[in-house]
């Protein structure tokens, strides 16, 4: 049995398992993500020594928010790590004498939903991961779709609001920016400051301070039946529904995976998704409708699949 590590390398923590061919964890370690990026790289070697321990692993796979060129070797930008054409395969690989294959994150879950998780038997299948960010992959013909320079599916930076509010990337009216946590803490705090009688217990919830809504706090409210955390959840899900359409239009997938940690709202998001994606979708009524689904493999989807990937020679 081939055992590979999987290690998804995020702003705030660094965390590596040793996976299976049938995508099992077998063991984990989770440890907080160092601030200056210049410590980031042995922080990843020091947790995949600290997981392997007697296992014998074949391969490491690496998962990193950011662009990652065509030789899944080098991360080209990442901007909450604060990277730029920084040699992360070699770097580690030196370190570690394991071959070693880096992939952007976002990618790594989609593969890992395809492959093991709630993707699986379909193809293609388009996996959007929505947190602080909207990220993306696709798996088509069995096979994870990068582009010609490795920085394929940025559905994020989807232009959904013609002239609208400027994006990190210098854009503006991108679909993050109405489709992912950062704009349902945006939208929250919008509705407090404007003093909203409905959003008042919100801000009970919150301490009292807009600085306390939070995307966990906004989710927790909506579980509980919160009107205005709800009527939140809607609105996020109208715009996610309404990027998921565009990109039926152009890809036609058989399954699109709603991951990330937004998606822990569960059916109170994916419900108003699904209502928005068939009012958004092209010759609605006259064709096929993809499957929305909720990742299953919640937070390990990067991991799971980056571990797999590394199985697999660039091709």
């Amino acid at each position: 049995m081939a055992l590979t590590i999987g290690v998804d390398i995020g702003a705030s923590k660094i965390a590596a398992g040793v996976v299976d061919e049938a995508g099992r964890i077998l063991g984990r370690v989770r440890v907080a993500t160092p601030r200056e990026p210049d410590r980031v790289e042995s922080a990843v070697c020091d947790v995949v020594e600290a997981v392997r321990g007697d296992h014998p692993v074949a391969g490491v796979g690496l998962g990193a928010a950011g662009f990652v060129d065509e030789k899944r070797a080098t991360v080209l930008f990442a901007k909450h790590i604060g990277w730029e054409s920084e040699p992360l395969g070699a770097v580690v690989e030196k370190v570690l004498d394991l071959p070693v294959t880096v992939e952007n994150d976002a990618n790594a879950a989609a593969w890992g939903e395809a492959r093991f998780g709630a993707g699986r038997g379909r193809d293609p299948v388009v996996c959007v991961t929505v947190g602080t960010g909207i990220g993306g992959g696709l798996v088509v013909n069995g096979g994870l779709y990068r582009g010609r320079y490795g920085v394929a599916a940025e559905f994020g930076h989807l232009p959904v609001v013609p002239g609208g509010l400027v994006c990190g990337c210098g854009s503006r009216g991108c679909w993050e920016m109405y489709g992912s946590g950062t704009a349902l803490v945006r939208e929250a705090r919008a509705l407090v400051a404007a003093g909203t009688p409905e959003a008042a217990p919100l801000l009970r919830r919150a301490g009292g301070t807009v600085d306390g809504l939070t995307g966990p706090l906004l989710t927790r409210a909506a579980g509980e039946g919160d009107q205005a955390a709800l009527g939140l959840l809607a609105g996020l899900g109208h715009w996610l529904g309404v990027g998921l359409a565009a990109l039926a239009a152009v890809l036609d997938p058989a399954c699109i995976v709603i991951g990330g940690g937004v998606g822990a709202a569960g059916e109170l998001l994916l419900g108003p998704v699904r209502e928005s994606f068939r009012e958004h979708l092209t010759g609605r009524g006259h064709r096929p409708e993809a499957a929305v689904r909720p990742a299953a493999l919640g937070n390990d989807a990067g991991l799971v699949g980056v571990a797999d990937l590394a199985r697999r020679p660039l091709g």
